[in-house]
């Protein structure tokens, strides 16, 4: 019987690592597909542009992304492999223990053999029970011949049981082997894909040099733009958290109305009593039940929010960005590329606090508690302020620049009046 459990829980223990690592690799291959389908659409679409003569600010961002998704795919590699070499290591050590469980079921079948062989005709087995003091002894020694021809028949059965779960392991040993070479193969690939992209980059920034006069006057456009853009937000938000702020004082006086009248005493010995506690934007904003609601469910799938649009990559990440070489910009959103004309949709529930237009670039913000999802570079809006809006419900279109026909619509996040990173918002 010791055996036999020794056996069960090294082939239990090497389940569990096998389930372990089946989980954990098909992450990792999902993710290094989603890096490939990413490449591949920045390549056509530096493709698309690359007749442009002038360098554009969307083309730099571009070719910054390109070499940020091969290091992170070949750093998804590198977990792949660490895995199987986890997994090859498993493998062997579970080949060594069954073996070794082998090695002693053979012994122990061994001397079942042996025990037959000396008891192999009835009329020995007839002595050996004949033999017997008593009939009590007698029928033990029946029940234990029956029992060792039981026994040594399991005993058979597990050595070959064994012997196909060796040959299972080996052939998996094989298999995790063959994948590790083939993701060696594709790391190495990379690299040369990423050794000959850097030597572009590294022309692209000397041509950025040369225009860096036209490509300053392009990103002093776009700040300008952007910053115009800020202050719409900005604006929309801290009007609604004003407007909560006058809804809330107005309850508030009404209530100290209703407790004078009901004590007899003036309102000011009332307040004088209460005095009104000053509230931070994001307590305004969650204040009633509803909104508490809601911010608690857009907190809660923090990680698990949809994309504003179905396929699409970042190609400028939140806050401070370095953009060529001595070119900064702050960014208090990320900018997603996606196709041209694909619709946007919300991120969550919420309702439409305002749409805006600045020089033909739409802008919708949406509501979700003390919570804000604002979507810009978008045209065809199809929402209304004061609609209530669901999740994936389309907001608009992804506006094509007419410069480069390219399309990145811009997502932020706000937390009462300040923007976080929507990044890690966003479901993987």
């Amino acid at each position: 019987m010791d055996v036999i459990r020794g056996v069960l829980s090294v082939v239990a223990f090497f389940l569990t690592v096998a389930v372990c690592h089946a989980q954990s690799s098909a992450e990792l291959k999902k993710q290094r597909e989603r890096l490939n389908r990413e490449i591949e659409q920045l390549n056509q679409s530096l493709k698309a542009t690359s007749s442009n003569k002038s360098l554009s600010l969307k083309q730099v961002n571009a070719l910054n992304v390109q070499l940020r998704l091969r290091e992170q795919k070949i750093n998804t590699i590198n977990s792949e492999i660490r895995l199987i070499n986890n997994q090859i290591a498993s493998h062997n050590k579970t080949i060594q223990n069954l073996r070794d469980q082998l090695a002693k079921l053979r012994k122990d079948y061994e001397s079942m053999i042996m025990f037959a062989f000396r008891n192999r005709n009835a009329y020995n087995k007839m002595m050996f029970i004949f033999a017997s003091k008593d009939f009590n002894q007698a029928f033990k020694r029946v029940k234990y011949l029956q029992q060792f021809n039981e026994s040594r028949k399991k005993r058979a059965e597990e050595i070959e049981n064994t012997q196909k779960e060796i040959a299972l392991k080996v052939a998996q040993l094989e298999a995790s082997k063959q994948e590790k070479a083939s993701l060696l193969d594709e790391q190495q690939e990379e690299r040369k894909v990423i050794a000959q992209e850097q030597g572009e980059h590294s022309k692209v920034l000397q041509a950025l040099t040369q225009q860096e006069k036209q490509f300053k006057q392009e990103l002093q456009k776009k700040q300008r733009e952007d910053e115009r853009l800020a202050r719409a937000i900005r604006t929309a938000i801290q009007r609604e958290i004003a407007e909560q702020r006058r809804l809330e004082e107005e309850a508030r006086k009404a209530a100290l109305a209703l407790e004078a009248e009901r004590t007899g005493k003036t309102i000011k010995e009332v307040e004088a009593e209460k005095p009104a506690v000053r509230k931070s934007d994001t307590e305004v904003l969650a204040s009633t039940p509803e909104a508490a609601r809601i911010s608690a469910d857009f907190a809660g799938n923090r990680g698990r929010l949809p994309w504003p649009v179905q396929q699409g990559f970042i190609t400028q990440g939140f806050g401070r960005q370095t953009v060529g070489r001595n070119v900064t910009i702050n960014n208090t959103g990320i900018k997603i590329r996606t196709a041209n004309n694909a619709p946007v949709r919300a991120i969550f529930d919420g309702t439409v606090n305002s749409v805006g237009n600045m020089t033909g670039v739409y802008y919708v913000i949406l509501q979700h508690g003390k919570y804000f999802s604002v979507y810009t570079n978008i045209s065809n809006p199809t929402v209304k302020k004061g609609q209530t809006v669901q999740t994936g419900q389309t907001l608009g279109t992804a506006l094509v620049d007419p410069d480069d026909g390219t399309s990145e619509v811009h997502l932020e996040i706000w937390e009462g009046a300040a923007p976080i990173n929507p990044e890690p918002w966003l479901a993987k």
